[in-house]
């Protein structure tokens, strides 16, 4: 599957990059992508939703090895502009268990949600 971004997308994956994740990294150093941008073949194979920024190239699940997943999501929160900022099956008990969610869309587009999920898939307020 080629799941280069083009057009568009590009475009809105080098404004997450600039405006959320390389911030991200600045502060806190390496940081673990483990999913970005995925084309509408790719998230379909992944059983991704129908809807999920990531095919927009709006979207990037992160994590930063030297801190937990919560204490990540309250930076971003307290720091940065975003779209939606969801910490993802984080489990409370184990610093690295789940992940941080988020989008970015543009200056006056984001809507700052900030919400936390748990692996039954039901949302579970905000961080």
């Amino acid at each position: 599957i080629d799941n280069t971004p083009q057009g568009e997308h590009h475009d809105a994956a080098v404004a997450l990059f600039e405006n959320v994740v390389q911030p991200v990294r600045d502060h806190f150093g390496p940081t673990v992508i483990n999913s970005g941008y995925r084309c509408k073949k790719l998230n379909t194979a992944i059983g991704g939703s129908k809807k999920s920024q990531h095919c927009f190239g709006e979207a990037a699940d992160i994590e930063v090895p030297t801190i937990s997943n919560r204490d990540l999501a309250e930076w971003i929160k307290n720091n940065l502009d975003f779209d939606q900022l969801i910490l993802e099956f984080y489990n409370g008990k184990d610093p690295s268990s789940g992940w941080v969610h988020v989008s970015y869309k543009n200056k006056d587009d984001n809507r700052k949600q900030v919400l936390t999920i748990n692996k039954q898939g039901t949302f579970q307020g905000l961080i």
